[in-house]
């Protein structure tokens, strides 16, 4: 059975005229619950990770100042949220939630984290929405379980996934692939270990072929243990930061690549939803909602 990480604590009141779409994380359940592709069996309540996992990846005085709620207001202009108590433990049950759903990737092949992705933060600050990084924290607990020697970080949010890649950068344990925008946010990249910087317009065509070729590339280098797969819908056409120009039916083929890829590798896999701000809020729930109907096409 597919495991859906999912809080209504994901959900936070923001400022009216907040462009981060928090609204999604009660919409999209409810939606995949009334069209049938899930039950309320599929999703599980996640816990917030311990302050002590917390350390595996970021640094100590980064935690404490963020428990705290001291960082500079520089470092929380940097993070696109007003700095609460409420905003720390719900980034603390989204990593809670990646992490659990990496025993039941293991289990059963997929999991997926109605929220995560918060692949702009660093080990010693957070950017962009982002203030821990789940998929960083996932990986280094399946490490330290001996799941894998070898994972995956298959990123393709718009926005390079920076955090992630300076957390690993010295990490041959984890292969961090991003494909992105070119000259989209964040304006200095950090180094994956594979980049493929996209111009602007990219469309359906040529990102699909991209990606085809950029993981049979990576095929040749790794042979992956465990996926992470970050699959923010921002690279949709009416995205409003995006700048890229996929149709749903070109998100939702991206999607069926990475999945079929990791059935086929019998490999675990790890989804974690990402961004998205499209103008029409519709077109935001039907990508997300197509990830989780291919998930369960594929593995189930």
């Amino acid at each position: 059975m597919l495991k859906v990480a999912w809080s209504p604590h994901y959900i936070l009141p923001l400022p009216p005229n907040h462009r981060f779409p928090m609204s999604k994380y009660e919409v999209l359940p409810q939606q995949l619950l009334h069209e049938g592709t899930l039950t309320n069996h599929h999703f599980f309540s996640p816990q917030p990770l311990e302050t002590e996992a917390l350390h595996t990846i970021h640094t100590s005085d980064y935690v404490y100042r963020l428990e705290n709620l001291q960082l500079t207001p520089q470092e929380v202009r940097r993070t696109g949220f007003p700095l609460t108590q409420e905003l720390v433990n719900r980034e603390k049950l989204i990593a809670g939630g990646t992490v659990a759903c990496t025993k039941f990737a293991i289990k059963n092949g997929v999991a997926m984290n109605i929220a995560g992705g918060t692949h702009h933060a660093f080990t010693n600050r957070g950017e962009g929405f982002c203030l821990y990084n789940d998929i960083a924290l996932g990986s280094m607990h399946v490490l330290q379980q001996k799941w894998a020697t070898q994972i995956l970080v298959i990123d393709l949010v718009v926005h390079q996934g920076n955090g992630t890649a300076e957390i690993f950068r010295n990490d041959n344990r984890v292969f961090t692939f991003s494909m992105h925008g070119q000259h989209n946010y964040p304006l200095q990249k950090e180094k994956s270990d594979l980049d493929v910087g996209l111009p602007d317009g990219t469309s359906d065509k040529d990102y699909l072929y991209l990606l085809e070729k950029n993981l049979e590339t990576i095929l040749n280098q790794i042979n992956p243990q465990f996926i992470f797969f970050q699959s923010g819908v921002d690279v949709l056409a009416t995205d409003k930061l995006g700048r890229l120009a996929l149709s749903r039916e070109g998100c939702k083929q991206r999607d069926k690549i990475v999945f079929k890829l990791a059935k086929q590798l019998n490999t675990p896999i790890v989804a974690s939803m990402g961004g998205g701000y499209s103008s029409d809020f519709r077109d935001i729930i039907e990508a997300h909602a197509n990830t989780y109907r291919l998930a369960q096409e594929i593995f189930f």
